[in-house]
Order: structure tokens, then sequence, then C-alpha cells
């Protein structure tokens, strides 16, 4: 395959997702929650290190954000 297509997919997958990554409304992050609660039941009572690492982002998109605001 061509490294260019190769190359130019990637770029493009990148860009989607940045562009994917922007405010939540409150109905997006209940469902997250829920989503999440439903992941650590079938594990059996422990969250995920998945989930564990979404926390995190969440917590320091947060803080971003306020930050911002505050500017």
């Amino acid at each position: 395959m061509n490294p260019r297509v190769i190359w130019a997919a990637l770029a493009a997958t990148a860009a989607i997702g940045l562009a994917a990554c922007e405010k939540q409304g409150p109905v997006e992050r209940a469902g997250e929650e829920v989503d999440e609660a439903v992941d650590t039941i079938k594990n059996g009572g422990e969250e995920s290190t998945a989930n564990k690492v979404d926390d995190a982002l969440d917590e320091a998109r947060e803080a971003v954000e306020d930050k911002d605001k505050k500017n």
C-alpha cells in the first residue's frame, strides 16, 4: 500500500478524533457515567483501567475549561 495513502488516512482519522473532542452536554456526560457504571458492574465492582483513564481525561479537560473561563 502507498505510504502517502496511509499517512493521509491517519491524518484524517486524527482530525476527526480532535473534532469529536468538543464540549459534552449534560445528557452526554450522564450517558457516559451510566456506561462506566455498567462496565464497573461487569467487572465485579472494580472500575476498569479504561474508565480510570477516561475519568482522569475528563478532570483534566474540565480544569482547562475552568482556567479558560477565568481568563
